[in-house]
């Protein structure tokens, strides 16, 4: 069967900010994935240097046929330390977006990409009820800066990765269903203390495991959403989900159900009310 896109389909492609840009040391990630037995398995250190290199990637894009780009703009660079805000990394991005435009790509700017400020962890991270705020905060001051020039707003990636990676590794409502089962309760205790914070306020976006981080999380892109619109441009804003594929073997309907609600559900009923939901899906379950 013959099947044709419409003229106006996008085709694009996606990065985050700290898995290309390189050098991204205010951020969280940045500090995780140098500690001592980390689980991360190298250093990002230079990626691949696109904020130096940015205008040869979309140059690649063009020319490969790509009409959209998804990239993250990295508020540990525009927000180094709270309420600094760097002129010269928001005119990079600028930079940057004018690039998409000069070579006909729509660009989409995802104003979270799992990392997050040194500062805001060291605050309490996605558990602190202060942490929406300071995500509009900083939503606003690069809306007014960018969005003229941006095509479409993705908030938060994949707000329920948190939730994936807890059931993954098998954690209860208290943390893991059996102590030092998966590796993470180890490297996670030793990560807390880099930060000078208690394990039990630790809360990186990636694992901010709790109800409480879950709500704090949501909270920001529901803050984020009305930031962005207030800004500079008229463009759409959602957010983007891991959505898991859950298919059911025969007498796990009651815990596919159970899953489905915790890793989707709530997730997708959150997304009401925005522009768009990205979908992002890896894997089967």
């Amino acid at each position: 069967m013959d099947f044709e896109f419409p003229p106006d389909f996008l085709w694009g492609a996606a990065t985050a900010a700290h898995q290309v840009e390189g050098n991204n040391v205010y951020n969280d990630s940045w500090l995780l994935e140098h500690l001592p037995d980390s689980i991360y398995v190298e250093p990002s250190g230079d990626a691949c240097d696109q904020y130096h290199r940015y205008r040869e990637d979309i140059a690649l894009l063009a020319e490969l046929g790509f009409t959209m780009y998804r990239f993250s703009i990295e508020w540990a660079r525009i927000e180094p330390e709270e309420g600094e805000f760097s002129r010269a990394v928001l005119g990079h991005y600028r930079r940057v977006l004018e690039a998409c435009h000069e070579h006909g790509i729509t660009p989409m700017v995802t104003f979270h990409h799992f990392t997050s400020p040194r500062w805001l962890i060291a605050q309490g991270g996605w558990e602190s009820p202060r942490t929406p705020e300071r995500f509009a905060r900083y939503c606003t001051r690069a809306a007014e800066h960018l969005g003229d020039l941006i095509g479409a707003a993705c908030t938060i990636n994949e707000v329920n990765i948190a939730a994936v990676l807890r059931a993954v590794f098998g954690w209860d409502q208290d943390g893991p269903a059996e102590s030092g089962a998966d590796p993470l309760t180890p490297f996670l205790t030793r990560a807390a203390h880099g930060f000078g914070v208690s394990p039990k306020d630790f809360a990186p976006f990636q694992y901010a495991f709790s109800e409480r981080a879950r709500d704090t999380i949501l909270a920001a892109h529901r803050s984020a959403v009305e930031a962005i619109k207030s800004g500079r441009g008229d463009f759409p804003v959602g957010m983007t989900i891991a959505l898991q594929d859950i298919h059911v073997a025969p007498g796990g309907e009651e815990t596919a159900a159970r899953m489905n609600r915790y890793v989707n559900d709530v997730y997708l009923e959150a997304a009401r009310g925005g522009d768009f939901v990205g979908v992002q899906v890896y894997s089967r379950w």
